[in-house]
């Protein structure tokens, strides 16, 4: 009996600590953002950590966010998103690394997907070219807003605080569970969810811990 009672334990407590990886959070917290972008999330977020339960950031998505179908982007996993679109918002409770291994300083940024120059000076940088780069929060008065790739460039260097913008790479996703955390065989972590779209639901993969090769 005791030993059933001890392994039940164990199975519990290593149950709860897989759990921790991904968490639903409340909404994020007022004046974190500027109302204009507070107003396009969902009331939820996540809270996105490793095996170890390190929390590696949390995560708010856009409600709803513009799609574009029929289109063949060379390339590109989602080309139903289109460049510099508003995607979210993330917090990062301590430093970390982006794509480029870049030291990303605490804080919270906007999230807006952009696409890898399909020319020869970024060949080979990584396997596809779809990514989020970080923005600063200050640039979000107008979530709704287009920006050229120049002006993502520009933005996002401010983030990085290098000449190159804070990027991390969007994969597509392994397995049908949303959402959810795991490591590829690039021995990158991906946090694995479901955007909501004017299309319908978009599976995508973000790199939240590990850098190109």
């Amino acid at each position: 009996m005791r030993r059933y009672t001890v392994v039940s334990i164990l199975v519990l407590i290593l149950s709860a600590f897989s759990f921790a990886k991904i968490a639903e959070i409340g909404p994020i917290a007022p004046g974190s953002v500027p109302d204009a972008v507070s107003k396009t999330l969902e009331a939820k977020g996540y809270r996105v950590a490793l095996p170890d339960g390190t929390v590696i950031c949390d995560i708010w998505l856009r409600a709803n966010i513009p799609a574009q179908t029929g289109r063949d982007v060379e390339g590109a996993n989602y080309p139903e998103l289109s460049p510099s679109e508003f995607i979210g918002t993330v917090t990062f409770p301590r430093q970390v690394t982006d794509f480029r291994g870049q030291p990303i300083t605490p804080g919270t940024y906007n999230l807006r997907y952009e696409l890898l120059p399909n020319d020869g000076n970024h060949m080979g940088v990584a396997p596809n070219r779809d990514f989020l780069l970080l923005l600063p929060v200050a640039s979000g008065a107008n979530p709704a807003a287009q920006l050229s790739f120049d002006e993502m460039v520009a933005q996002s260097a401010k983030a990085s605080g290098t000449p190159h913008p804070a990027a991390f790479s969007l994969v597509q996703p392994e397995g049908d569970t949303f959402p959810a955390i795991y490591k590829n065989d690039d021995g990158y972590y991906v946090f694995a969810v479901k955007l909501k779209t004017s299309s319908g639901e978009l599976p995508i993969g973000l790199v939240v811990k590990g850098q190109a090769q």
